[in-house]
């Protein structure tokens, strides 16, 4: 399903072989967060989709885990920025800028996407769910 959303916004896109269960779950206990089912499911298909040029559209599952314990535990980026605890970096706009689903007390309550400005530390939302924003980016209807 998620192949074939992307496929039909861009042709350039390479898939991966999916992620385990329970990679995703040891990953979900690294973050202390539980994944929205739709990164899971996208996860499961492919672990991580890339877009032209390099681009990650969705992370592997590894940078996902990367990238939030290094925002998490960096001690350069707690005297820079408001703490990032509540968010779960999934992908990035080749720019600096972040997306992120939200981390409400302990769980991702909501489908939005948010979009962290490296530069000024603002956190705005992007898009109403994942295939929203994949398809929004894709098509040029999200720009940041």
């Amino acid at each position: 399903m998620w192949q074939e959303l992307v496929k039909q916004h861009s042709g350039a896109i390479i898939v991966r072989e999916a992620a385990s269960e329970s990679a995703i779950q040891l990953a979900e206990r690294t973050l202390a967060v539980k994944f929205p089912s739709d990164l899971q499911a996208l996860l499961l298909e492919s672990d991580g989709i890339e877009g032209e040029y390099g681009h990650g559209l969705v992370w592997q599952l590894d940078r996902i885990v990367e990238e939030n314990l290094s925002f998490r535990e960096s001690a350069e980026f707690k005297e820079l920025y408001m703490p990032f605890d509540c968010l779960l970096f999934f992908a990035d706009a080749g720019n600096g800028d972040q997306f992120a689903f939200p981390i409400q007390t302990g769980g991702i309550r909501r489908d939005d996407i948010f979009v962290w400005n490296h530069e000024d530390d603002s956190r705005t939302w992007a898009a109403p769910s994942l295939s929203k924003y994949l398809e929004w980016w894709l098509s040029g209807k999200l720009k940041v």
